[in-house]
């Protein structure tokens, strides 16, 4: 993991000196204060991203951390269209197509795609899934709403005032069950407890309850930490159980694959009522086939934020078998969630943040 790491953090310093050597050919003809002052600038900006990630655990003020946060993570995304732009315009000049004005077009063409991305980010889409399973339950009205959510990431990027939307959005829907397929949490509970940000949670409601898996990140956050603020809220955390509803659903929930000890799908069926309907909380979308082959009706996961940008996003459909969206395996109905949230970089381009709303009918 750690080469991991080095290796993207030097991709990462090696995009941003291809920026700035291209933005001071750019300015050549600018004063030389002007030069150093754009200088400074662009490089607390680049490594704020590191500042960001290492800083996760300091008790900074709300505002301070937040900018750090945003502006970091930020460029990443700036950094990538950048370089993607420049690229087109060094093309260009190879085949004896120069541009003089290359790099403030890339620049403006940049620019305006986060703006639109930041603004798709923030407008978060409810969709509707309806199905059926041929199963039965009792003592509820049909159909049955379950809310499903994942990847909140509430932290420095995700704040109080962002949750508060996404509570009304939960709400508003009046579900009878509310399920979280994990990455509730981002990269601390520091900046949660510091803005009571169980308090906001409080505040869901689904009569059924509120079930719960780990993510990654709930792991990379500290797990122990983690579970005593989930313990501060509605929520019921599930790893490796099944819970039977009134009614006779069965929920399971499966630990994140970040626990190596962490039980089998085949171990945890056992415990089930194959007769009832059976719904799959699991983090990551991985060996879908088994879904299928557990019997299971219903599998909510996220994870994948299916890239949250494009180009990402292409990779991310190359991963997975599926990255993203409602696909029927068999008798199994399998969501992928491309999150309600996400992680760091607060822009959605090419993709959507999503609550998904699961009219089921048990017939």
């Amino acid at each position: 993991m750690p080469a991991f790491f080095i290796v993207l953090i030097s991709i990462y310093l090696a995009g941003n000196l291809y920026i700035f050597r291209r933005g001071a050919q750019a300015l050549v003809a600018q004063p030389f204060g002007v030069k150093m002052l754009l200088a400074v600038l662009f490089w607390c900006g680049a490594l704020a991203f590191i500042g960001s990630f290492w800083g996760r655990n300091a008790k900074l003020p709300i505002a301070l951390a937040h900018t750090i946060h945003e502006v970091g993570t930020g460029w990443l995304v700036f950094a990538l269209y950048m370089v993607l732009c420049l690229i087109v315009f060094d093309l260009f000049r190879l085949f004896n197509y120069p541009c003089k004005q290359g790099f403030y077009i890339s620049l403006f063409l940049t620019l305006s795609l986060l703006g639109y991305g930041h603004y798709h980010y923030q407008h978060p889409k409810t969709k509707v899934i309806n199905i059926v399973i041929n199963k039965s339950a009792v003592h509820y009205e049909q159909p049955l709403k379950v809310v499903a959510v994942s990847d909140v990431h509430l932290g420095y990027g995700t704040d109080k005032e962002a949750l508060k939307q996404y509570v009304r959005m939960i709400n508003a829907q009046q579900p009878d069950l509310l399920l979280i397929a994990g990455d509730l949490i981002d990269n601390s509970v520091v900046p949660l407890y510091e803005e009571k940000m169980m308090e906001e949670l409080r505040e869901l409601q689904a009569p059924l309850g509120i079930y719960m898996v780990p993510g990654n990140h709930e792991f990379f956050s500290d797990m122990r930490k983690c579970i005593r603020f989930i313990d501060e809220t509605p929520i019921r955390l599930l790893r490796d159980e099944v819970v039977t509803l009134p009614g006779g659903i069965q929920i399971i929930g499966r630990d994140d694959r970040s626990n190596p000890s962490r039980r089998s799908l085949q171990e945890l069926v056992k415990e089930i009522d194959p007769a009832k309907p059976v719904i799959l909380l699991d983090h990551q979308p991985y060996n879908l086939p088994d879904t299928e082959q557990a019997g299971i009706d219903l599998q909510f996961s996220g994870h994948t934020h299916r890239g949250q940008i494009w180009p990402i996003s292409l990779i991310t459909d190359h991963l997975f078998d599926q990255s993203h969206g409602y696909r029927q395996w068999g008798n199994s109905h399998i969501y992928v969630s491309s999150g309600l949230s996400l992680w760091g970089p607060p822009f959605r381009i090419g993709t959507d943040s999503e609550l998904i709303v699961f009219n089921i009918t048990c017939k």
